[in-house]
């Protein structure tokens, strides 16, 4: 049996870091401390009886190393992420990788080679690893992977946060049409029409729905202007535009020339546009106070919920990539705690949502005792049969309020029964449910039977409430048609309220647990239509409409009987000295997501003033959730109703109302 022996002398300005020995090798990691870089060297061994002044024959090899250290300065540029390394599993060296590929089973079921990105003395290293095994955990949408000579826990624990790696050359080949997201940065972005250069890829964002979002840094105006297309200026310190990736606005990709010419809808480059001329310093000032604001709310949203013994919604901070435990500190800041608040100890439990007839049963008078009847041809159509003097002289009152801009509107456009009615409409060459939505509030907005000038129509305000979802493609309608004729400076856009689904099974304390979507998202559940009072409290829009002069507001759905703007029931409400007008709809009177409510600005005040009065049901709900079970995060998959979900409806609000001020009028078919 042959020996092998080592007699090493290192220069004074190097530090041995590790040494590998094998049968044929020795490879030997020096770090430099002067330049905090790494070399590693590798050389072979000689049997202890050679023929030689040294031990050890000192002639480097070349990349024949076991393992291969580099700094990624120079190498990173040919690897692809496609994982991060959260946390171990189990005492046999195993590891749960969180996916950052399509490709999950080609990338981490099939045993070869992989790299790993580690942080080392502040600097990126990469080394080759060999990947033995895989399976997939879809209870935590992970995969679990073990690797050559991590066998314990002790050597497990050393890779945690590393990012896995692959060869960009072992990417699989796409299909026409398809690209990789990495490939897409950088890319220049030219106008189809023009020809000109508009902007460059820095990004690309999933939102989670069937496109993906390109992030464009859009250039200068001088940088542009020759028309040639020159790639003046890269760094250019011109506004960020979002641009959805789908196939009408981006038809052409030309991954040989690096170049996407796109064919944007009017106003989509500019909707991001910054207005102020504030120096980068400034702005960078701006931001630093925003994050420290955004920390204070955090840390105020902790301490409520730490007093609502609610601290399992923190688990997720815990663990997790950046961009993870940032969206849970998104979702507990946005809570809004005094509804939430409310909603829990002012609640009825009920199996469906209360609707308008309900309401009216529960409410002490009864207010459909002597409604007006209007047909439904009279609000759609000023081509109408019906042109009584009452009906003509209630439009003229309407049409008087709305010209001297004491009318204003709050138009719902997030719920699923009108999303739904919006995705059966056809418009133009796209059958997506977006394109059909901007069709049905062309239709509904720019509807004949409203009777009015277009330069009244520019005197109502408008706010629009959204989900978050829905709010781009709504906004982007509004660019696209000019605001409908509404003015731009009286337009605002909110998102709906959204309160925490909770356990309908209370603990030994009496609290309903919330629910977890995931380890880093809070389930939700819209509000409903009550959530408009919070909306227009919290937003301060009650006061700005107070200051313009508004006497009444319309808070409708977009309903298949809701007219917006509508003069006949403005100047119906405003004839009765009403402080609520409710239309009622023989379609639509059993609906709870159909809605058409004149309200006075006196009364809106003093709803917002006793908005604790306001009713919430929980509706029962089967509810799909996460819990975190010995350190492990398990799916929970009921078989049974498991959660309440809280929603109040703008019918509530009758409580506040005296009832000789309220009035119905009855839309008959």
């Amino acid at each position: 049996m042959q020996r092998s022996c080592l007699f090493l002398s290192s220069p004074t300005s190097f530090s041995p870091v590790s040494l590998l020995l094998n049968s044929s090798q020795v490879v030997l990691t020096l770090r430099n401390p002067s330049r905090s870089s790494i070399t590693s060297t590798c050389w072979t061994k000689l049997p202890f009886n050679c023929s030689v002044s040294s031990r050890l024959a000192f002639s480097p090899l070349h990349s024949t190393a076991v393992e291969e250290i580099v700094e990624t300065s120079t190498e990173e540029s040919e690897f692809i992420e496609v994982g991060y390394i959260c946390k171990l599993h189990g005492i046999q060296g195993e590891l749960r990788v969180k996916p950052n590929t399509d490709f999950p089973e080609l990338r981490f079921g099939q045993p070869g080679k992989r790299w790993l990105k580690e942080k080392y003395l502040g600097k990126d290293i990469i080394r080759e690893v060999e990947l033995i095994e895989g399976r997939d955990h879809p209870g935590q949408k992970s995969w679990i992977v073990s690797f050559s000579g991590i066998d314990t826990v002790d050597q497990a624990k050393e890779l945690v946060g590393s990012t896995l790696l692959v060869r960009k050359e072992d990417r699989p080949v796409l299909e026409e049409g398809e690209f990789y997201t990495r490939d897409l940065v950088g890319m220049k972005v030219i106008l189809k029409d023009t020809g000109k250069l508009v902007g460059t890829v820095i990004n690309v964002f999933n939102s989670g729905g069937p496109n993906d979002l390109l992030q464009v840094k859009i250039y200068s105006n001088e940088e542009t202007d020759d028309g040639t297309g020159s790639e003046s200026g890269t760094d250019v310190s011109g506004h960020l535009a979002w641009v959805p990736f789908v196939e009408a606005i981006v038809p052409d990709v030309d991954m040989h020339t690096r170049e996407m010419r796109i064919t944007p809808p009017n106003g989509l480059l500019e909707l991001n546009r910054r207005s102020d001329t504030r120096s980068k310093k400034e702005r960078r000032q701006l931001e630093w106070r925003e994050r420290k604001k955004a920390t204070r709310c955090l840390i105020v949203a902790k301490k409520r919920l730490c007093e609502m013994e609610r601290k399992h919604i923190f688990h997720g901070l815990q663990f997790g990539e950046k961009a993870e435990r940032t969206l849970l500190a998104d979702h507990i800041v946005s809570i809004n705690f005094k509804l939430f608040q409310q909603a829990m100890h002012n609640f009825e439990t009920v199996s469906t949502r209360w609707n308008l007839s309900e309401f009216v049963k529960a409410y002490p008078t009864n207010i459909l005792e002597n409604p007006i009847k209007i047909p439904k041809e009279s609000l759609a159509s000023s081509e109408t049969k019906d042109k009584t003097v009452a009906t003509e002289g209630l439009k003229r009152k309407g049409q008087k309020l709305i010209s001297e801009g004491k009318a204003a509107i709050v138009l719902v456009v997030n719920d699923k029964k009108n999303l739904e009615r919006c995705s059966n409409l056809e418009h133009g060459d796209s059958g997506s449910a977006d394109s059909s939505n901007i069709a049905y509030l062309q239709a509904s907005l720019l509807n004949d039977g409203v009777e009015m000038e277009e330069k009244n129509r520019g005197l109502l305000p408008l706010i629009m409430v959204t989900s978050s979802h829905e709010k781009p493609s709504v906004q982007n309608s509004f660019l696209d048609n000019d605001y409908f004729s509404f003015d731009s400076d009286k337009v605002w856009f909110l998102e709906e309220e959204n309160l925490p689904i909770v356990s309908s099974s209370a603990d030994e304390q009496n609290k309903h647990k919330v629910l977890m979507k995931s380890p880093w998202e809070i389930l939700q559940s819209p509000v409903g239509s009550g959530g408009i009072f919070s909306l227009l409290s919290s937003h301060n829009i009650l006061e700005n409409l107070s200051e313009k002069g508004v006497e009444y507001v319309q808070v409708c759905s977009l309903g298949e009987g809701s007219v917006v703007g509508n003069p006949l029931f403005f100047g119906y409400v405003k004839s009765r000295k009403a402080d609520i007008g409710i239309e009622i709809c023989n379609s639509n009177a059993n609906s709870s997501e159909d809605f058409n409510v004149i309200f006075s600005m006196k009364i809106l005040k003093k709803i917002l003033k006793q908005i604790d009065k306001l009713k919430f049901h929980a509706v029962t709900k089967q509810n799909s959730h996460v819990q975190l079970v010995d350190k492990d995060w398990v799916d929970v998959v009921p078989s049974t109703l498991n959660s309440y979900e809280y929603h109040c409806s703008i019918y509530s609000s009758l409580s506040v109302c005296s009832p000789d001020k309220i009035c119905a009028m009855e839309v008959t078919n």
